[in-house]
């Protein structure tokens, strides 16, 4: 089942993520060359962290001053020697004199120097694990900002679509409606534009994402039919069907009569297609093989008055559903759709369900759409869905019309009528 639409995800989804691993390449080699000038410029950025806490234009700076004063007092004693050369005792006295006074009013200078040097040069002794968290941290972060973006890419709007198309034509070579191509593409430019994504996890991604989206596609299906049978307090339970020719709908009224009367459910069938030749036989057919009563008029008689006295039968042999076929309306014939509604006037069913052939795709889908537009239809059945390697109607047909898939058709077999499972279509299409 779906399996060439399968086949074209598994291929689109791979292109897309080759796609996301190309465009983000750019970017990666600009990122390594970034890294390797960080690399080379390592001791520098230690140096001056270094630096910043040790402070050391500052101790230069200090350092500057201690040598000019020195260097003033120096010269001024040797000025004044060299003035008094020939007082020689004299001269050596006030030279010692000057020096001490020198030396007394150095010691406070010296003092201002030597406390720098506790204060700037032991830090820079002090291993580089020492040096305050905070700064160690913003390095960290750095090389981490770096790291991220090493092993992970982004895409832009431009590149998304460009990518996208591959997927898209995948979509519509398997009869995906438009609608839903374009709720697809919405969810997938969510997730992907913009967004860091895991380099080895591209594909996956994809996946995911795709998976979720055909996942919002199916409306919750809050129909227990069994349940609502019996819980209906008058009787009889009124279900219709509608379709086109050829959809699979006589067939698959008789599949839901044996899947009733497996549960121990008493129906009746209508034969309310007078239009079509040799159609209430094929109906006839199907009730002597189940056992079931089918309440018939002749060809050409009104529809509706078949339809009411099955209803009427039903009630007085406390029969619990009434089954209505009705004859294969084209969704465009406008004469046959009026008439359609006279049946829903007069038996006032329970349930309006559309049978539809799963392998007619995006016809299948248009023709949902009108019945439902005509009388409101309240679920869907595919038939032939054992058949169907596209999968577009099952994919699309329950997000256009708003409308729960009821049950699938799996075969020709009575009991070939499985209840509708999402779970199986995703796995059927290769996302689960």
């Amino acid at each position: 089942m779906f399996k060439f639409l399968k086949e074209k995800l598994k291929s689109a989804i791979s292109k897309i993520s080759e796609g996301v691993e190309k465009e983000g390449k750019v970017e990666e080699n600009i990122i390594e060359k970034s890294i390797e000038e960080v690399r080379k410029e390592d001791k520098g950025f230690f140096a001056k962290l270094k630096e910043k806490f040790v402070g050391k234009e500052e101790a230069e700076e200090v350092e500057k001053e201690k040598k000019q004063v020195i260097g003033e007092k120096k010269a001024e004693i040797k000025e004044k020697a060299e003035l008094k050369k020939e007082e020689k005792p004299i001269i050596i006295e006030h030279v010692k004199k000057e020096q001490q006074k020198t030396k007394d009013e150095i010691k406070p200078i010296i003092k201002k120097i030597e406390e720098p040097k506790i204060k700037y040069e032991e830090p820079i002794k002090k291993p580089v694990a020492e040096i305050p968290k905070k700064l160690e941290t913003e390095k960290k972060g750095f090389f981490a900002t770096i790291t991220e973006k090493i092993i992970t890419t982004k895409i832009n709007e431009e590149q998304f679509e460009k990518l996208f198309w591959e997927l898209e034509l995948a979509l519509m070579e398997n009869n995906v409606a438009v609608e839903v191509i374009e709720k697809i593409k919405n969810d997938l430019k969510g997730q992907l534009v913009n967004k860091p994504i895991k380099r080895m996890q591209v594909e996956n991604t994809i996946s995911l994402t795709l998976k979720n989206s055909i996942e919002d596609l199916f409306q919750n299906n809050n129909i227990d039919l069994v349940q609502q049978i019996k819980n209906k307090k008058e009787k009889p339970y009124v279900i219709a069907f509608f379709g086109i020719n050829g959809s699979g709908k006589t067939t698959s009224i008789a599949k839901l009569a044996n899947m009733l009367k497996d549960k121990k459910i008493l129906c009746v069938l209508a034969a309310s297609d007078t239009f079509r030749a040799a159609s209430i036989e094929q109906l006839q057919q199907h009730a002597d093989k189940l056992g079931i009563k089918m309440i018939k008029h002749d060809y050409g008689s009104d529809p509706a008055a078949v339809a009411f006295d099955a209803i009427k039968h039903a009630k007085a042999k406390n029969v619990a559903v009434v089954l209505i076929d009705t004859a294969g309306r084209m969704h465009s014939n406008v004469n046959l759709i009026d008439e359609m509604k006279k049946i829903i006037r007069v038996a006032k069913p329970d349930l309006k369900i559309f049978v539809g052939e799963s392998i007619t795709g995006n016809d299948c889908v248009e023709q949902a759409k009108t019945f439902n537009e005509a009388v409101g239809i309240d679920g869907i059945i595919l038939a032939k869905a054992d058949i169907d390697e596209k999968g577009g109607a099952a994919v699309s047909v329950s997000y256009v019309t708003k409308k729960p898939i009821l049950y699938l058709g799996t075969g020709q077999r009575y009991n070939d009528l499985e209840p509708f499972s999402q779970d199986k279509i995703i796995k059927s299409i290769g996302l689960a």
